[in-house]
C-alpha cells in the first residue's frame, strides 16, 4: 500500500541529499497563476460584479450572494449539533489560552542616558480569514484564524468560504456556525482566487484588508502569491503533511491511525514513516490494510497513501531519523520513540511537533490548544504556524533629548560622510 524507502545505508546529512528522495506530491502553481491573474484583474476593475460572476463560473451557484445574511449564520448555529458545539467551544478556550500567552508586551530599551528606543506592538488593523471549503467542511479553520487575530486586537475581521450548491449557495453550515461560535459577523460566501482579490482589492461591502490568511486550493495559493506586496498574506499552503518518528517500542495500530488521520484530508497528502525497526514498518503496513479498508474515505486515502509523496522510510538510528526529519521539515512531526521528549526536542524544522503516543497530529488540529494552519512543503525550515505574531506588527519609536543627541553626533557625522551621505550628518549639527 505505501512504498519503502531504505536509508540505512546512506552516508551522513553533509554528504546524501534526504530531499532528493523523499518525494511531495505535484503542486503546480505557476500553472494556476494565469486564472489566478484574470480573476484578480477582473476583480480589481469590475468589483463585486466579477466575484459574483466568477463564482457563477467556478461554484456553480446560478443566483449568488456575496454577503450571508445574519439570519443565516444564527440559524446555522441554532441547527449545530449541541457535541459539535461543546467541541467548537472547547477548541476556542484552549486556543485562546495559548495566543494570551503569545502575545508579547512593548519593550523599551535605554541605550544611552536620555536616549531610548521602545518596541511597540502595533495590530493589523483589518484582516481577511479564509477558509477552504473543498473535500471537507473545515469548521476548525475558522477557530484556528479567528482566535488568533482576535487575541492580538485586530479590530476588523472579514471571513470568506466557498459557497456550497446544495446549501442555497452559501458556505457551509457548520463553518457559519463556527463563525457565530467565534465572534465573527462579516461573513462572505465567495471562494478560490475571487475570494483573495476581493479581500485585496474590496468588492462591494467588502472593504480592502491589510492582511490575508487561511489555507486553500492551488487557486488561493496563486492569488496569494499575486497580491502580495499589495497585502501581506501568510506562507503558500501545500497539501497537509505528516511524519511519524518511531522506534521499536511504538504501537503500530496508532502510528497507522496517524498515518491515515491525515491521507484523509486530500489524495495529495503526505504521510511517510520513519523508523529503526523493520519489524514496527511491517506491521503498520498490516495495519493500513486493515484500517483503510475500515474508513469512511477508503478511496481518497489509498490514493495518498500509495502516492509518490508518501513512504516508510527506514534508518539505521534514530539520530540519522532526527537529520531526515529536518530535511523534509514536515508539516507535523509526530516523535513515537522511547524517551520521546528528549528526541522531540532535537527536532529543529517543523511546523508543529507532537510528543509520544497519546499526542495524535489530529489532537492538534482541534483542540490542542495549538494552531493547525502550518507551513507545508518545506517552508517549516525559515516559516513558523500562524499565531498571534502573524497579526501584529513592530513599530520602533525612537526618543533622544539633546545631550543624548551631542554625545552621539560625532558617530553619526563620521558615519553619514563614510557613506557620502552629507546631509545625513548635517541634520544632526543643525541641532547642536
Amino acid at each position: 500500500m505505501i512504498r519503502c524507502i531504505d536509508l540505512r545505508g546512506a552516508a551522513g546529512p553533509d554528504a546524501f541529499d534526504y530531499r532528493a528522495v523523499l518525494l511531495r506530491a505535484s503542486l503546480d502553481i505557476e500553472a494556476a497563476m494565469d486564472t489566478a491573474g484574470s480573476i484578480c484583474a477582473d476583480v480589481r476593475r469590475r468589483g463585486e460584479a466579477a466575484v459574483l460572476a466568477a463564482t457563477r463560473r467556478f461554484d456553480g451557484v446560478e443566483d449568488p450572494l456575496l454577503t450571508v445574511p445574519a439570519a443565516a449564520m444564527q440559524q446555522a448555529y441554532a441547527q449545530l449539533d449541541p457535541d459539535v458545539r461543546a467541541g467548537l467551544a472547547e477548541s476556542i478556550s484552549r486556543l485562546r489560552r495559548t495566543c494570551e500567552a503569545e502575545r508579547r508586551t512593548d519593550v523599551t530599551t535605554r541605550v544611552a542616558d536620555g536616549a531610548t528606543v521602545t518596541r511597540r506592538q502595533v495590530p493589523v488593523r483589518r484582516v481577511g480569514l479564509y477558509v477552504p471549503g473543498g473535500l471537507a467542511p473545515l469548521m476548525s479553520s475558522v477557530v484556528m484564524n479567528v482566535v488568533p487575530a482576535q487575541a492580538a486586537g485586530v479590530e476588523s475581521i472579514a471571513l470568506s468560504s466557498s459557497p456550497q450548491r446544495e446549501h442555497g449557495g452559501l458556505p457551509h453550515p457548520v463553518v457559519l456556525a463556527a463563525c457565530v461560535t467565534s465572534g465573527v459577523d462579516e461573513v462572505y460566501a465567495v471562494g478560490g482566487a475571487q475570494a483573495i482579490a476581493m479581500f485585496g482589492y474590496g468588492a462591494g461591502p467588502c472593504q480592502p484588508v491589510e492582511l490575508v490568511t487561511g489555507p486553500g486550493n492551488v487557486y488561493v495559493t496563486a492569488a496569494k502569491r499575486l497580491l502580495r506586496g499589495h497585502v501581506a498574506t501568510d506562507g503558500d499552503a501545500g497539501p497537509t503533511e505528516i511524519m511519524v518518528l518511531a522506534d521499536d517500542s511504538a504501537d503500530a495500530v496508532y502510528v497507522a491511525a496517524d498515518l491515515i488521520s491525515q491521507a484523509e484530508h486530500d489524495p495529495l497528502a503526505a504521510s511517510v514513516l520513519v523508523t529503526t525497526s523493520t519489524e514496527l514498518a511491517d506491521r503498520v503496513q498490516q495495519e493500513l490494510v486493515r484500517q483503510v479498508a475500515a474508513a469512511k474515505h477508503a478511496e481518497r486515502i489509498g490514493a495518498s497513501l500509495s502516492g509518490p509523496q508518501s513512504a516508510v522510510v527506514l534508518v539505521h538510528d534514530l539520530g540519522q531519523g532526527i537529520h531526515v526529519a529536518d530535511a523534509y521539515a514536515a508539516e507535523h512531526v509526530s516523535v513515537q520513540t522511547r524517551d520521546a521528549h528528549e528526541v522531540a526536542m532535537r527536532v529543529r524544522t517543523a511546523g508543529a511537533v507532537f510528543v509520544g503516543p497519546y499526542t495524535p497530529v489530529s489532537l492538534g488540529d482541534y483542540c490542542a490548544g495549538s494552531n493547525h494552519v502550518l507551513p507545508t512543503a518545506g517552508s517549516a525550515r525559515h516559516s513558523s504556524g500562524l499565531s498571534v505574531n502573524t497579526f501584529l506588527r513592530e513599530v520602533h519609536v525612537v526618543s533622544y533629548d539633546e545631550p543624548a543627541l551631542r554625545a552621539v553626533a560625532p558617530a553619526v557625522v563620521a558615519l553619514a560622510e563614510a557613506e557620502d551621505l552629507p546631509a545625513h550628518g548635517a541634520a544632526v549639527q543643525a541641532r547642536l
